[in-house]
C-alpha cells in the first residue's frame, strides 16, 4: 500500500513564504513522475510543478520564479517551497506520484490560504 502524505499547509500572509511536503511510503526513486497540483474553489485542478527521474523540471505560469520543487531520495520526500504567495495561491495543494509499474498516487491534500 503506497501512501503520500502531505504537510505543511497553513494560512500565512500575501509577500509571505511556505514550504509544503510529500512523505511517499516507498522509495521515491520508484516513481519516475511526482507533481504537485492544486486545486481553488470552484476551479479544477491544475498541474503546479513536476519534477521527474529523467525529464526536467517544468512550472506552471502562474508560479514561475516564486515556486521551486524538490526531492531527496533519501528521505522519500518531495517539497514544494513556494515564496511571495498572493491570494490567488490559496488552494489546497496534492502531491501526485506515478509509479513506475503505472499506477497513481495522489495524497489527501493540504490547504493553504493566502490572506491579510
Amino acid at each position: 500500500q503506497v501512501e503520500l502524505v502531505e504537510s505543511g499547509g497553513g494560512l500565512v500572509r500575501p509577500g509571505e513564504s511556505l514550504a509544503i511536503s510529500c512523505k511517499v511510503s516507498l522509495y521515491i526513486t520508484r516513481f519516475p513522475i511526482l507533481q504537485w497540483y492544486r486545486q481553488a474553489p470552484g476551479q479544477q485542478r491544475e498541474s503546479v510543478a513536476s519534477i521527474g527521474s529523467i525529464t526536467p523540471i517544468t512550472y506552471a505560469d502562474s508560479v514561475k520564479g516564486r515556486f521551486f520543487i524538490s526531492k531527496d531520495v533519501y528521505k522519500n520526500t518531495m517539497w514544494l517551497q513556494m515564496n511571495n504567495l498572493t491570494s490567488e495561491d490559496t488552494a489546497i495543494y496534492y502531491c501526485y506520484a506515478k509509479a513506475d509499474w503505472g499506477e497513481d498516487f495522489w495524497g489527501q491534500g493540504t490547504q493553504v490560504t493566502v490572506s491579510s
